[in-house]
């Protein structure tokens, strides 16, 4: 398959779609996998059990009852479609190992797709964090305005104050005897 066809293979938004945050970490499903790259769930854990040094704890997890029933909430359903056990969860580094154990055309085409968006989704969240940063940084700087402000506005009152209330002052320099 060439190049161009990567884009025609899967839409991106179905793939974002598929990315979860479980145990503060971005995941896909071994279901969700095993259907962008055209095989089954079964097919694809056996392939992964084949090659399990592939897959240390922080490449590959098992889902637990938990994290299990919170997935099946967010997604309203009662059933997991007859899952006897709980999925598995890829991190990125999983999925990109996953293509060195699945060797058809659309499997390379999806992973280097499904790496792209991962690239993808960790810039944009970069982006993110560094427009919360400048954010931050003009909330302080106003509120050091603010006080400034404050400041110059007390400074203003006194002023105005002096001018409604003046204390006369001594004159200095030759005086006449009139002005003792």
């Amino acid at each position: 398959m060439a190049n161009e066809n990567i884009s025609i293979l899967i839409p991106d938004e179905i793939i974002s779609n598929k990315i979860f945050l479980i145990r503060e970490v971005k995941v896909m499903l071994d279901k969700d996998l095993a259907g962008l790259y055209g095989v089954s769930t079964g097919n694809l854990n056996k392939a992964v059990k084949r090659n399990i040094k592939r897959f240390p704890d922080d490449f590959m997890f098992q889902l637990n009852n938990e994290e299990f029933e919170i997935l099946k909430f967010q997604f309203g359903t009662s059933s997991w479609g007859g899952t006897r056990s709980f999925p598995y969860a890829f991190t990125e580094q999983g999925v990109a190992m996953l293509s060195g154990i699945l060797n058809s055309d659309r499997a390379i085409l999806v992973n280097i797709q499904i790496m792209r968006i991962f690239t993808r989704i960790r810039q944009m969240l970069t982006d993110t964090l560094s427009l919360k940063l400048e954010i931050e940084e003009i909330k302080k700087k106003l509120q050091n305005q603010d006080k400034n402000i404050e400041l110059v506005f007390s400074y203003l009152d006194e002023l105005i104050t002096r001018q409604e209330d003046p204390t006369p002052r001594k004159r200095i320099g030759f005086k006449t005897s009139e002005e003792d």
